[in-house]
């Protein structure tokens, strides 16, 4: 029989995955390969980096111990090619292949380029997940609005999770306003798990910090999890120790706490090492044994089976510019606050630092922090959209760029979202401390001082009027606007630009 070559990604780290299923281990040969243009089409940060290189190597050792050949290629082998492509013909060329059977990337990147493969490749459909793109296209057919929550009350039914019969448990489908609660610094809250890296991490962590240590972020000191059963402990510590006070606290920021009640298990999700369903059913058990409230496990249930399925679905159905979409044709580049260049505004320091240091922050410091900043002075949305691919580490393309271009920046022309997700200081301020120690007043609208955000927020809006001002979620905060004096709309209107010519020139803002 001829050896067939079975491709495994860095992302698609699971046992069982579909590429793995349809292989037979007596003939079929494993390609794994760290190659360096994953590495660099974005800088990502080097906690990813070297989060997806060691739990890849960790992997090629399970596969290998449970009977698999396995031809794995490391950065620094002279012989590697330096893409995935090339590392697959090579191998063909070694092996005798004929062909390559792989598991459906989550990059439209990845999928052209195995496209264009001049061997066979038999691509099939990445099943680790709840809702398939044949089933996401049935649902969206013939709606004129993609809503989440419509389709996230789908995933319920079908899964079964927190589910009565056919009713929701507790008689609603979301218990989203209960889980808005600014939060206190607490000495005892516990943290994610963290984990010592083992001498596999220690070489990956030494390749990296040679090949990449120019990127943005901080390599050291690496936690994460690198192998399924680091990651299980994390979850279990998770639904022991933080998940009762997820759903109060999960849009709330601390400048003394990355983390407070969040579980930063995206990130071992998102390569394979845990599942959807295995997180979502001990989340769903944590609040049946009565130990954590209904509003934390809706909460994050939601997240996993709602946002996370749905955001897939949207990337797949939109198509491959879908990450290059600017509907609203923001145009301003990338400041260099983003990359750790000065700044007084402290809400958005804090994020940026936490990171450079974490290669993580939660849902609320990207949307109505990094990303509501962005929205409101005009940055291009492509721009943000590769910053977010790099810098974090549960980022891929897939569920990236939906979020980023859908959700935070409006680009998709409101596919994703009703209204653009653009707020004033004083959200962040309800649900942070971070403007106590800010250089601006929040409670400042205009004059020395006022709060960036509070000015861009009506700059941004009579900017774009003749779009939003009929959406029946926002009129209110026209005629608010038209109700102010002349004097003050002028003069908010001034001190914005101001602002934006001082971050178009570089300026320390």
């Amino acid at each position: 029989m001829v050896t067939r070559l079975v491709l495994v990604l860095g992302d698609q780290l699971t046992p069982d995955v579909a590429a793995l299923r349809a292989a037979d281990k007596a003939r079929d040969v494993v390609v794994m390969a760290e190659v360096g243009e994953e590495g660099r089409y974005v800088p990502h940060h080097p906690k990813k980096i070297a989060l997806i290189l060691s739990a890849m190597r960790h992997f090629a050792q399970e596969l290998e111990r449970d009977g698999w050949s396995v031809a794995y290629t490391r950065l620094d082998d002279p012989e590697n090619a330096g893409t995935i492509t090339g590392e697959l013909l090579r191998r063909a060329e070694e092996h005798g292949a004929t062909d390559v059977i792989a598991t459906r990337p989550g990059e439209w990147r990845l999928v052209a380029a195995l496209d264009g493969l001049p061997i066979p490749v038999q691509m099939h459909e990445d099943d680790r997940f709840v809702c398939s793109h044949r089933e996401f296209e049935a649902w969206a057919e013939g709606r004129k609005q993609l809503r989440m929550e419509y389709f996230y009350r789908q995933m319920r039914r079908k899964t079964g999770l927190m589910m009565d019969g056919d009713s929701p448990v507790g008689g609603k489908w979301n218990f989203d306003h209960d889980n808005r609660k600014p939060a206190q610094d607490d000495m005892l809250r516990a943290a994610p798990m963290q984990f010592t890296p083992d001498a596999i991490t220690g070489d990956v962590l030494d390749l990296v910090e040679a090949r990449f240590g120019q990127h943005f972020g901080q390599l050291r000191q690496f936690w994460f999890a690198v192998t399924r059963e680091q990651a299980r402990r994390a979850l279990d510590h998770f639904a022991r120790h933080l998940l009762a006070g997820f759903g109060d606290y999960q849009d709330a920021m601390l400048r003394g706490d990355r983390f407070l009640h969040h579980s930063v298990l995206s990130p071992y999700l998102n390569i394979g090492l845990l599942s959807p369903l295995e997180i979502c059913e001990r989340v769903e058990r944590e609040w049946r044994a009565g130990r954590v409230p209904i509003n934390a496990a809706e909460g994050y249930i939601r997240q996993v089976i709602g946002w996370r399925e749905y955001m897939r679905g949207i990337y797949f159905r939109e198509g491959p510019d879908y990450p290059r979409r600017n509907a609203l044709n923001h145009q301003r580049a990338l400041p260099g606050l983003y990359w750790g260049g000065e700044t007084g505004m402290e809400c958005l320091k804090r994020a940026v630092e936490q990171t450079g240091a974490e290669g993580y922050a939660h849902h609320i410091q990207r949307l109505m922090v990094t990303g509501n900043f962005a929205l409101l002075a005009g940055v291009n949305p492509t721009e943000l959209h590769e910053w977010y691919l790099a810098v974090y580490a549960d980022a891929f393309e897939w569920v990236e760029a939906p979020n980023t271009v859908g959700m935070s920046q409006f680009a998709d022309g409101g596919i994703v979202g009703s209204k653009p997700y653009v707020s004033s200081g004083n959200y962040i301020d309800k649900m942070s401390d971070y403007c106590g120690a800010c250089a601006y007043s929040v409670k400042k609208k205009t004059g020395q001082g006022a709060c960036p955000f509070n000015l861009l927020y009506w700059h941004f809006l009579l900017r774009h009027r003749e779009r939003f001002e009929k959406n029946p979620r926002m009129a209110q905060m026209y005629r608010t606007w038209d109700r102010m004096h002349e004097d003050k709309r002028e003069t908010v209107i001034s001190e914005a630009d101001d602002f934006l010519d001082r971050l178009n020139r570089g300026e320390p803002v």
